[in-house]
């Protein structure tokens, strides 16, 4: 816990999914107030609009907060270079070979970091001289690892075959669980859906509603021919689950899918043609919260489970 602390120079051992539709400069910005690290997510960013939302959020906060790049985004080298010449310290990569930009970034002093979904990953990243690991389990939102490992399984076996800090994703959003994260071998933990229904998270109402709404077995693994992805069921949900049980191709599903879905639905608000990502842990999720009210429950049910475990005796 004290490494991804220091590593960051933060408070407490919490990230914020850098989301895209959900994590601009209110929603990094408060988390890193809060005391964790706040993440801008720049996949659903043209470049110009991310080097605004960066100026915005260092005027919000003056703790750390990072940036969030898709590797397989589009514009990347613009990306990259407006992250380097705003004098962003800490980048959390993902969707693509580590080894393509870790020592450029690192040449310039920033911090990184890149999310994996197995051990076979894990060990690339280190390779690739990352900063730290966050291995993030099946049962997370949006993209997703094909082997569908669950974090619980997911974060004992990355911790065996790495030597550098380790953060874990993928059904967390409370102490309990950050507690858990920590028992498995993790020194810090990434919340994605929690934050997503947050009054800061820049998502819809109509979405954030709908994560309140969610119950166990509302949000299903989907879309694996292409670019496997956490949905919440609904209208869309069914139409891509019907093609893909007619065995229709990758081509007929890209068609479906088109351009702007996740956008439709996480930041306009239509809830039946857009693309719906959220993780599993949306069904414990029963209102909408400000981030500081997340992150004080969380550590504070976090030292109570601490407390109770340290006067347990088997």
């Amino acid at each position: 816990m004290d490494t991804i602390k220091q590593l960051f120079n933060i408070k407490y051992p919490i990230v914020q999914g850098g989301m895209i539709w959900c994590s601009g400069w209110e929603l990094a910005s408060a988390v890193s107030n809060a005391g964790g690290l706040g993440l801008i997510g720049s996949g659903s960013m043209y470049p110009e609009i991310l080097r605004e939302h960066i100026k915005k959020c260092k005027q919000a906060t003056n703790k750390p907060f990072g940036v969030n790049v898709p590797l397989l985004y589009p514009n990347i080298e613009e990306h990259i270079k407006i992250i380097i010449e705003e004098g962003v310290k800490i980048v959390f990569t993902s969707a693509g070979n580590p080894k393509t930009w870790t020592a450029h970034l690192k040449q310039h002093g920033i911090t990184v970091v890149h999310v994996v979904s197995n051990v076979k990953f894990a060990v690339k990243c280190q390779e690739a001289g990352v900063d730290a690991i966050v291995a993030e389990g099946f049962e997370a939102g949006g993209h997703n690892g094909r082997e569908e490992t669950a974090t619980l399984v997911l974060i004992p076996e990355v911790k065996k075959h790495i030597n550098i800090p380790l953060i874990a994703a993928g059904g967390i959003g409370s102490g309990k669980a950050m507690a858990a994260a920590f028992a498995l071998g993790a020194q810090g933990v990434q919340i994605g859906s929690r934050f997503a229904a947050t009054e800061e998270s820049s998502a819809h109402i109509n979405f954030k509603n709908a994560i309140v709404s969610a119950k166990e077995g509302d949000t299903q693994l989907s879309l694996k021919q292409l670019t496997p992805v956490r949905l919440l069921k609904n209208p869309f949900f069914e139409k891509v689950s019907e093609l893909e049980k007619n065995g229709s191709s990758p081509e007929q599903l890209a068609l479906l899918l088109g351009r702007g879905r996740a956008k439709k639905g996480m930041f306009e608000g239509d809830l039946n043609e857009g693309e719906l990502e959220i993780g599993q842990v949306s069904a414990g999720i029963s209102k909408i919260e400000t981030v500081k009210e997340v992150i004080d429950s969380m550590i504070e049910e976090y030292n109570s489970v601490i407390k109770t475990l340290n006067n347990s005796y088997l």
